[in-house]
């Protein structure tokens, strides 16, 4: 059955994070690969059957750090040698131990600033809409005391019926169709 046109997902509200879990692994089990849940606080478990574990945040600071680095050694050597040549003390026009300190800096500054832009990057963020946002349940209990698991229709194995019939079957609190 394709799925209807509007239809984001299926959200089931569950009372503790055990059963989030439990739900979890079993859509997973079931072939279920396009999910998600939404907690008040991070549940490992979760995360580990989600396999949200890799990220590229620290490749990315990496990179910026290099690129700092780099950056201020090249930016003083041309000042330096080329652009504003200045004979201090007898000293080599390309003094490199004083350029340390600045391009540590630069590296903490490039470093931060990727780690900060790809977190935001990766996360889709900002994200001021969520289809998820009009479901009245999630909306009440997400941040407070409630768990959910989303089951979204773009998943291959999504029918709205019987992806409905699924959730119930693990005594959730309610199932929601979520419309975009």
């Amino acid at each position: 059955m394709p799925v209807r046109e509007g239809v984001y997902g299926l959200l089931a509200e569950f009372n503790t994070p055990g059963a989030m879990v439990h739900a979890t692994q079993l859509a997973h089990d079931a072939g279920y690969r396009r999910m998600e849940c939404y907690s008040p606080y991070p549940v490992e478990e979760a995360a580990s059957v989600l396999n949200v574990h890799r990220n590229r945040v620290p490749l990315f600071t990496l990179l910026g750090g290099v690129m700092g680095l780099t950056t201020a050694f090249l930016m003083q050597t041309w000042v330096s040698v080329w652009a504003y040549p200045l004979n201090i003390a007898g000293r080599p026009l390309f003094s490199w131990p004083a350029f340390i300190i600045p391009a540590y800096e630069w590296t903490i500054l490039f470093a931060g600033l990727s780690a900060a832009f790809s977190m935001m990057a990766l996360n889709g963020l900002p994200q001021p809409y969520h289809p998820l946002f009009n479901a009245p349940n999630f909306r009440d209990g997400a941040t407070d005391d409630k768990f959910f698991l989303c089951l979204e229709a773009t998943d291959p194995k999504f029918d709205v019926a019987e992806t409905r019939t699924f959730l119930e079957q693990f005594h959730a609190v309610s199932v929601v169709e979520v419309e975009l």
